[in-house]
């Protein structure tokens, strides 16, 4: 397989990041990237050919600091042999054992929402019920929970691979989001301390097919996820793991999504309505949250819905979050078997 190499622009913030790459014709491996593009195999650097990126985050706090001298950023290991990105395949960064996906998290869009889906017989002025909606938002960031369900593994893929569109997918739309990565076993955290256990920040699309969120057999069940968010492909992931202590402040980013050059999606996670921490506390309050897990914080407003435009054949999607680095994709029909 070719590599598709990473974007030229600078790839994220803070002297390194985490990646898993291969060569074109060897297997994959965990990879420390320095700022200046260049690839440290952490194989040979730790000396396990064993390791993966989710073994690193097992024991995140002990490794870190190695990770930071490896990268020139301390003393002793400064000099570890590094190859130029460009030779390298890049996957997604982690595979982890489980990922929890948010709906309904950001401000503006929730506001759009309900502001486009009148109830039958509303006819108030739309700024009568915009500024409606405004009072339901804050409302809900100040009493109400999170909104959150489960996604799998399998719907991962990486950062610059081709995203198959179903046969069956009618109305595959986008959705960039800021994700949290776990570095530390955490069940019932508390939102002070909730930050401690995020070990870095990456980039997902979650990717869902809107003609299938509701079953249309029975819909007074609520909604289907399995069946439109986990298509194989469906959650491009990465480039890169950036240290959470790279960011300053991870509610405030901005999110952009290009749909073939046309910006989609341009907003800043200061719109969240449940920022980081509520989010990692939430889902610790229920399920206990393991090193490498994802914790996918919702998208803004600006997705296919929005627009009248879903994705289809030959569709190049550009999404990158501030700090972050940046993903292209592109999707391709799939062929009949």
């Amino acid at each position: 397989m070719s590599v598709k190499p990473a974007p030229a622009s600078p790839p994220f913030a803070g002297p390194f990041a985490l990646a898993t790459l291969s060569a074109p014709t060897g297997p994959t491996f965990p990879a420390l990237v320095t700022a200046d593009r260049h690839v440290v195999d952490l194989r040979d650097a730790l000396g396990d050919e064993q390791l993966t990126v989710r073994r690193l985050l097992e024991d995140w706090p002990t490794v870190l600091p190695r990770l930071r001298s490896l990268a020139g950023d301390g003393d002793g290991d400064g000099s570890a042999e590094r190859e130029p990105l460009a030779r390298f395949r890049v996957h997604a960064p982690v595979e982890p054992r489980q990922v929890f996906q948010s709906g309904a998290n950001y401000r503006q869009h929730v506001i759009d929402l309900h502001v486009a889906h009148k109830a039958p017989g509303d006819e108030r002025p739309e700024a009568e019920r915009r500024a409606e909606a405004a009072e339901i938002m804050d409302r809900r960031a100040a009493e109400d929970l999170p909104y959150v369900f489960i996604g799998l593994p399998s719907a991962i893929t990486g950062p610059y691979d081709d995203v198959v569109l179903p046969g069956w997918s009618e109305k595959p739309d986008w959705e960039l989001e800021l994700t949290a990565v776990i570095g530390r076993p955490a069940h019932r955290v508390s939102v002070a301390e909730a930050l401690e256990y995020v070990a870095g920040y990456t980039i997902a699309n979650d990717l869902t097919d809107r003609a299938t969120v509701f079953r249309r057999d029975m819909p007074q069940i609520g909604t289907d996820w399995l069946r439109s968010k986990n298509a194989p492909g469906f959650t491009p992931l990465g480039p890169w793991i950036v240290p959470a202590e790279s960011i300053a402040d991870p509610d405030d980013l901005r999110l952009v999504l290009k749909l073939n050059g046309e910006t989609m999606q341009d907003e800043s996670t200061k719109d969240m309505i449940f920022n980081v921490a509520r989010m990692v506390s939430y889902v610790s309050q229920s399920a206990q949250l393991l090193p490498g897990d994802l914790v996918l914080t919702g998208s803004p407003a600006g997705n296919g819905m929005h627009w009248g435009r879903l994705l289809r054949d030959g569709d190049l999607m550009d999404g990158s979050i501030t700090g972050l680095g940046a993903q292209r994709t592109r999707c391709v029909t799939e062929t009949a078997s």
